[in-house]
C-alpha cells in the first residue's frame, strides 16, 4: 500500500470514529436537555399527568395565595399563584420554601407535572431575576440624596 493510501485510510477511520463518538454523546445529551415552555406551549402540547416538565412565565400581580397546611405532622407553606405569558394562564400548586427573589410581577420556571388544563403541581421553583442586580448596600450609594 502507499502512504498516501496509508494516510487516506487513517485520516478517514480517525473521522468516522469521530462522527461515531459525536453522535453518541448528541443522542444521550437529548434526553437530558431541559427547556421549559410557556402557558400557551404547554397547553397546545398534549403532555400527559406523568411526565415532568417545565414552565416559565411571569408571575400574575395579584394572583399569590400563601396558607398553612399540615401534611402528617408537620405544618407546611402551600403557595398558589398563576403564571402567564400574557396570553394564556396556567395555577401553580407549590408546597415548600419560595425562593428569596420570588415575587409578583418576575419571572419564574417551576418544574413539575401539569395536572389538568389549569393546575400546575410544582416539585421546583426556580425565580429570575433580571440583569440589573444591584447589591443593598450599593443600591442606596447609588441614588442621589436631595
Amino acid at each position: 500500500m502507499k502512504l498516501k493510501t496509508q494516510r487516506l485510510f487513517k485520516v478517514s477511520s480517525l473521522l468516522i470514529i469521530f462522527l461515531i463518538g459525536c453522535s453518541i454523546i448528541f443522542y444521550n445529551l437529548k434526553n437530558n436537555l431541559v427547556f421549559f415552555f410557556s402557558p400557551s406551549e404547554i397547553l397546545e402540547k398534549k403532555i400527559s399527568s406523568f411526565e415532568n416538565v417545565r414552565l416559565g412565565g411571569m408571575v400574575k400581580k395579584g394572583s399569590i395565595k400563601k396558607k398553612e397546611t399540615e401534611i402528617g405532622e408537620k405544618k407546611v407553606q402551600e403557595t398558589v399563584f398563576t403564571i402567564t405569558d400574557f396570553e394564556k394562564e396556567i395555577f401553580v400548586y407549590y408546597i415548600g420554601i419560595l425562593p428569596d427573589l420570588f415575587s409578583e410581577g418576575q419571572g419564574v420556571v417551576v418544574e413539575g407535572n401539569l395536572v389538568n388544563e389549569n393546575r400546575f403541581n410544582a416539585k421546583i421553583v426556580l425565580a429570575k431575576h433580571d440583569e440589573n442586580y444591584m447589591p443593598p448596600e450599593l443600591d442606596n450609594i447609588a441614588k442621589p440624596i436631595n
